[in-house]
């Protein structure tokens, strides 16, 4: 039966529409994998060694097991975030005489053979080779090395679940920031307790029955949570959603433009794709941290400039890059009434300054880490509302691909979309700031580096009606070109 769904997938692969942009995205992710496994290879044979050199009165073995909870929440964060669940066309089949349990099976088990199961191989099979010509008993180690294999495998169904809903990838976030926070001041560490478990299994290999029993209880939950929902009733009807319904009238002073962002608000409210971008703008005002908090960065000042670009201007980049792709199913209906493209714009505008205000001040915090961080948070603002902004919309225009708005993005998913032109675009919004801040930071100072970006930011600030007709007449002349390449990818 397996064969037969091989067999099934092969020839929807090969007879697809879109085969061509499909075998390209293949192409790149392969070559995305060996790149990785290259690289999670050199990490698994020098960490050993690294640990050894670095803290010397420490066993490499004891450290990496007390740290494996980071590894797992890290490793389910990024699953969250790229693992693109594989998908069967389960209705067509529902109609043949196979039976559910094999479909599920068959579903889950295609989960496995994932490109982010591949990596902690490409990690631990080496380092457990380490630990071996550095004398620690095979017989340990081995049973360890599957202990970790299957703890991986949990996490891959442990994201099948939460994958379906934010609310438990939130909450483990919220965990992740504790057991963080906890460690950083010391207050309680984790890590020795979660090392214990795994040492243990290094210890006694016997208890890795446990982990099996474990992997049996999670995989279940995921049977029982597909086979509830399996039938072909449940998969044609459409849930019906209690929508809220308010008014926004407090924007009504906006005039027309108050429509647009109106709507807009109302699409981040109730639509899961555009409330992910939000978590990530909201993931992004910590960015900061990983380069503050790290020594290595503190003589690295262009660095610290695009940190702050991302940190202030992260809304504006994940949401505006798919403007006007977030109206796509009804863009169409949009294009046919009788309202202002310039208004339409501008409410897209208005949402990416008002982002970048308000990133700005939830940066606040970053004061601690200096005041001069916190006048480069400020220029970076200046910057994208005045120049970002702008360059981020433009990119819209050559940005066809429609935008599912209940369905989450995974990696590679819009990749269809890629133009150069895009590229070409794109480029300027991280490159230009570094171009102006880098020649005043060596020739004068830091702070006239700053005062730049915050000129050429209020210069296109005020410039903005100047700019955004001329965008908009390229929305103009590419409407048409833009409503069919959404009917097409629909």
């Amino acid at each position: 039966m397996i064969r037969k769904f091989i067999y099934l997938e092969w020839k929807q692969f090969f007879r697809s529409a879109n085969f061509s942009q499909s075998l390209a995205v293949k192409i790149f992710t392969i070559i995305g994998v060996l790149y990785f496994s290259a690289l999670f290879t050199l990490m698994g044979i020098s960490t050993f060694f690294i640990i050894q050199e670095e803290l010397p009165n420490e066993d490499p073995f004891i450290l990496v097991n007390n740290y494996l909870i980071y590894w797992f929440l890290i490793d389910l964060t990024y699953r969250f975030f790229f693992q693109k669940m594989p998908t069967v066309r389960i209705i067509p089949l529902m109609t043949l005489p196979i039976s559910k349990k094999k479909i599920i099976h068959y579903l889950l088990g295609k989960t496995i053979f994932s490109v982010f199961n591949i990596l902690p191989v490409m990690f631990f099979l080496p380092f457990i080779v380490v630990l071996i010509i550095m004398d620690y008993p095979a017989i340990h180690v081995i049973p360890w090395f599957f202990a970790i294999m299957i703890m991986e495998a949990c996490i891959n169904f442990i994201n099948f679940l939460i994958d379906k809903s934010t609310v438990w990838f939130a909450s483990f976030i919220v965990v992740l920031a504790l057991l963080i926070g906890f460690q950083k001041f010391e207050i309680i560490d984790f890590t020795e307790y979660f090392g214990t478990i795994f040492y243990t299994i290094y210890l006694y290999p016997y208890l890795l029955i446990l982990m099996l029993g474990l992997l049996y209880f999670i995989y279940h939950l995921n049977y029982t949570f597909i086979r509830r929902d399996f039938y072909i009733d449940t998969r044609l009807s459409h849930k019906k959603k209690a929508i809220s319904t308010h008014t926004l009238s407090w924007l009504d002073r906006f005039g027309t433009m108050s429509i647009f962002l109106k709507n807009d608000i109302r699409l981040i409210w109730r639509n899961k794709r555009p409330q992910q971008v939000l978590l990530i703008a909201v993931f992004m005002l910590f960015y900061g941290l990983i380069f503050f908090t790290n020594e290595t960065y503190d003589d690295s000042t262009l660095m610290k400039v695009f940190v702050a670009l991302i940190t202030t201007g992260g809304f504006l980049f994940s949401f505006g890059q798919y403007v006007p792709s977030w109206d796509s199913e009804y863009y169409k209906l949009l294009m046919s009434q009788n309202i202002l493209y310039r208004k339409y714009i501008e409410s897209k505008w208005w949402l990416m300054i008002v982002s970048v205000i308000l990133s700005l001040i939830l940066t606040t915090p970053y004061i601690y880490f200096g005041w001069d961080i916190y006048y480069l948070f400020i220029a970076c603002a200046f910057f994208n509302m005045g120049v970002n902004s702008y360059i981020t919309i433009l990119g819209g225009v050559y940005n066809r691909i429609p935008v599912k708005l209940n369905v989450k993005a995974k990696a590679f998913e819009n990749m269809k979309g890629f133009s150069f032109i895009q590229l070409f675009i794109g480029l300027p919004k991280l490159i230009a700031p570094l171009i102006i801040f880098y020649p005043f930071y060596i020739f004068v100072s830091f702070n006239a580096g700053i005062f730049a970006l915050i000129v050429v930011g209020i210069i296109g600030l005020l410039l903005k009606n100047i700019l955004l007709d001329q965008i908009v007449k390229i929305y103009q002349e590419e409407k048409y070109d833009t409503i069919q390449a959404y009917s097409e990818n629909s």
